[in-house]
């Protein structure tokens, strides 16, 4: 039967756990703190880890950070189990790899029918590799194909794999398209379409989102180029910057060549970057926007909102707009509190003369109150998803306003 390590430092918690896995014949460990649930992951190699996100010393998170870089733990099924409900945690947890996110009190059913679909998972990859691994008995976990997949991608320069999807970027006032989010996705020849959630994360634990990212930087500013040249000079796109790109001593070197090489004005391009990727070192990351911005680029901090950048240090940020993240955004019609709030940011932030753009707005009554609350841009699917090249570009030369 299947191994199952419960990191947990409630007591109660998880003796009810253990107790219920036990009952249902599964082996189990148990771990009463991060270090301990770590070092037991490490030597025990279980099938499947049920982790609880707040924890003193260790967070969950970190848990799961610490098992992605070691190749004998970084794919084993991981679920989160947590009071927590906010979008922004579960979106953090899956964005670091989590399989699933289990919110306290859950029932017994819910607890096993996770458990059973991420080890049925993890069962069907195994008979995926094997069939397809003809010249050796051992196997590739879901993470290791993947990785993989990826290396032999890059390794042959099979750069074409590899696609810049665009969502539109849109004046609140004038409902017309003024610029574009670039996001990366990957046609893999040999596991089709690899979702966002997936390559990202596995590109950033392994080093290869700097070439990938050079990829991106190198595309998008051809592309961008060509949608100005064909009369929308004021046209400019965004492109989501990791911190493993950012402290590259040759980053901005590369990028200012790609502006050259495109012959493009380093104004039509926005680098995005995340509060938690400034919080990680706030004097590195401010030392080199201000290099970035010195040469004429724009920055814009994503996702604010959900990490550690509070109000105050907006003001020492070299920064022209400001993205609120869609958890404030998503039913902003019925929540008071999230109204009063936004409200409150996008105020601010138009004092200190900042962009503010509107992320993830999905229904017609989110919109009315971005509108109400003056954000200057709005993206989101109620606008569009993002497009393949050609279907954006279909959109953009209609001169269609999105916003009526």
């Amino acid at each position: 039967m299947a191994k199952i390590l419960v990191i947990e430092d409630e007591a109660s918690v998880r003796e009810n756990i253990l107790d219920l896995l036990e009952a249902e014949s599964f082996e189990t460990l148990a771990a009463a703190n991060g270090k301990i649930g770590l070092d037991l992951a490490v030597s025990e190699v279980p099938d499947l880890i049920l982790c609880d996100l707040m924890m003193p010393n260790i967070d969950g998170y970190e848990v799961l950070k610490k098992l992605n870089l070691q190749a004998n733990t970084a794919t084993i099924p991981f679920i989160f189990l947590t009071a927590r409900t906010a979008k922004a945690d579960v979106r953090t947890g899956m964005d670091l790899g989590a399989d699933d996110y289990l919110t306290k009190p859950f029932t017994r059913s819910e607890l096993l029918s996770a458990i059973k679909s991420r080890l049925e998972k993890q069962k069907n990859n195994i008979k995926y590799t094997s069939n397809n691994q003809k010249k050796s008995d051992s196997f590739l976990p879901e993470l290791q194909i993947l990785k993989s997949c990826l290396l032999r991608t890059l390794a042959h320069r099979k750069l074409r794999e590899f696609q810049a999807h665009y969502q539109p970027i849109v004046d609140t006032s004038s409902g017309l398209i003024v610029g574009a989010e670039s996001l990366v996705r990957w046609q893999s020849s040999e596991l089709g379409l690899i979702s966002p959630g997936e390559l990202i994360p596995l590109a950033e634990s392994t080093g290869l989102i700097i070439p990938i990212g050079e990829w991106l930087i190198h595309n998008v500013c051809n592309q961008t180029k060509i949608w100005q040249d064909a009369g929308y000079k004021n046209f400019y796109a965004t492109i989501n910057i990791s911190v493993n790109q950012l402290i590259q001593p040759d980053f901005v070197s590369k990028l200012l060549k790609s502006l050259v090489e495109n012959d493009l004005h380093p104004s039509s391009l926005e680098l995005e970057v995340t509060e938690r990727m400034i919080g990680q070192d706030m004097n590195t990351a401010i030392n080199r926007m201000q290099e970035l911005r010195s040469h004429g680029l724009k920055l814009s901090i994503d996702d604010f909102g959900t990490g550690r950048c509070s109000l105050l240090h907006l003001k020492q940020l070299p920064i022209d707009t400001l993205k609120i993240d869609h958890y404030f955004i998503h039913n902003i019609d019925k929540d008071r509190q999230k109204s009063v709030i936004t409200k409150g940011i996008v105020e601010m932030a138009h004092n200190l003369n900042l962009q503010v753009v509107a992320e993830g707005v999905e229904t017609k009554a989110e919109l009315n109150i971005v509108r109400a609350l003056k954000f200057d841009k709005t993206q989101g699917y109620l606008l569009s998803h993002p497009l393949p090249v050609t279907e954006f570009e279909e959109l953009l030369l209609t001169n269609v306003r999105l916003i009526a």
